[in-house]
Order: C-alpha cells, then sequence, then structure tokens
C-alpha cells in the first residue's frame, strides 16, 4: 500500500499589514485647516460642545445651508458657514449651582462622580468652566450658548472671586507675588486682586481661568492649600448657599453676565 505524504502547512511569517490593509493610526483626525464641526459651534458661542453634538444628531445644524447629521465633521473657519436651524436654541436655562468638595464637573473615570450625577434633572445643562474635583463653590450650567461665551471668551471682563485658606502663614511678598502674577508654562498670569483676610487665608479675584491656576500659583509661592472655594462669578455672590444648593439665575441676571 503506497505510503501517503504528510501534508506539510507553512505559516507566513507574522509583520505588518500591507498597507492597503493598514487602519489609520487616528481615522478621527482631520485634513490641516479643517475643525470639527461641534467645537466650532461651541467657539462661536451657539452652545456648548455637548449641546451642539445633540443638535448635530438631530439634524439642527446647517453647513452652507445643507443639514449635517455627523458629529465630527470637517470644515474649515471664516469659509464655512454655519446657522443653527431657528427651532434649534430652544429655552434657555441657567442655574447658579454649589459644587461639593469631591464633585467633578465632568466625569474623567467611571469611579467619580460629576455634577449630572448629583443633579440628573439637569442634564441638558452644562457647566460653563471648571472646578476641580477638591475645589467646591460656584458654578454656573446653562443652555445658552451666547452666556457661555461671555463667560469663557478669551478677553471676558467677567471676575470669578476665590476664598484660598492654606497651610502656611501668608507674607506682603507672596501677596505681591499672586498679585503681579506667575509664569505658568512659560506664559504669566494676569494681574490678580488679592487680599489678605486672616494669618492663612486670603481672597483672589481673577479674569482668567487656566488649568488649576490658583492651586500652581500657591505652589510657586510655597503655600499649601487646604480648602478652595469660588465664592463669586461676576455680580452673583454665594451668600447663605451650602454646598448642594441650586438656584436659578434670573433673566436680568444673565442680561448683566452677558453685557459685562
Amino acid at each position: 500500500m503506497a505510503r501517503q505524504k504528510k501534508k506539510i502547512f507553512y505559516r507566513s511569517p507574522k509583520g505588518p499589514k500591507p498597507l492597503d490593509k493598514q487602519k489609520p493610526k487616528d481615522a478621527s483626525t482631520l485634513p490641516e485647516g479643517q475643525e470639527r464641526l461641534e467645537k466650532a459651534i461651541a467657539h462661536m458661542g451657539l452652545a456648548s460642545r455637548r449641546e451642539a453634538k445633540m443638535l448635530i444628531k438631530e439634524g439642527k445644524v446647517l453647513v452652507n445651508n445643507k443639514v449635517v447629521r455627523e458629529t465630527g465633521f470637517g470644515i474649515v473657519l471664516g469659509k464655512d458657514k454655519i446657522n443653527l436651524k431657528e427651532d434649534a436654541s430652544g429655552t434657555k436655562e441657567a442655574v447658579l449651582y454649589f459644587k461639593p468638595r469631591g464633585i467633578e464637573t465632568s466625569k474623567t473615570s467611571g469611579t467619580n462622580t460629576d455634577i449630572h450625577e448629583k443633579l440628573p434633572t439637569l442634564k441638558h445643562l452644562s457647566p460653563i468652566g471648571r472646578l476641580d474635583k477638591e475645589s467646591d463653590g460656584l458654578i454656573i450650567l446653562s443652555n445658552d450658548g451666547t452666556l457661555t461665551k461671555a463667560l469663557t471668551k478669551e478677553n471676558s471682563s467677567i471676575e470669578k472671586e476665590y476664598l484660598v485658606l492654606v497651610r502656611e502663614n501668608i507674607t506682603p511678598e507672596a501677596i505681591s507675588k499672586l498679585s503681579s502674577g506667575i509664569f505658568l508654562d512659560k506664559v504669566k498670569t494676569k494681574p490678580a486682586k488679592v487680599k489678605k483676610v486672616s494669618k492663612s487665608s486670603f481672597t483672589i479675584i481673577l479674569k482668567e481661568g487656566r488649568k488649576h491656576q490658583i492651586r500652581r500659583m500657591c505652589d510657586a509661592c510655597r503655600l499649601t492649600i487646604l480648602s478652595l472655594t469660588r465664592i463669586r462669578i461676576g455680580h452673583l455672590k454665594i451668600g447663605s448657599m451650602k454646598p448642594g444648593f441650586v438656584k436659578r439665575i434670573q433673566e436680568k441676571d444673565i442680561n448683566i453676565l452677558k453685557n459685562s
């Protein structure tokens, strides 16, 4: 009986896939000079980025007079014309929230709690600006793009006041340094209004909101922050509000912020 030859299977050595079968490293990267539609809408002050994504999906955004339903759609600023349908704006709302310490403005991990989990009935409103997890105090939530732009634009004149408690005694040198400005990432902070309240606490008034700005300024002055509370936004003061309290902002107060 003839002996059957054993079939031998050869495996090709592992290596990179052919170029035509490889996926780009970042398939969402837009061509140079383009910007995501939702980001452009937010920059224009028409809506927050989260709100803009919802409007796009609902078919309420027009680019060059054509409806676009694709989030991440690339547009060219200054060339493409962006509009919202007349019914897209809806009813504008704004509330003042005393964010407690330990709550994130927006969730960064599954184990953390953010504002919308604490306030599920206000999920349609987006936080304007941020307060880090270990800070507490006032933050505005709104679906009003014009208000968002007024509060976050680079040359905004709206003041934000903070009460800071530190471990060390505050020296006149530290007050002077905080007031005149400190270099963060090679860019000097704008002059601030700083007032000593007690031997270890002070208030500071800013017109900018760089990431962890006050904490980094205090680090530069060798001050260890124990608590950091935002006590005022524009003319809106914390008053008798307690952590977790929510207060609706009246239209007259919204208009004052918009026109500041």
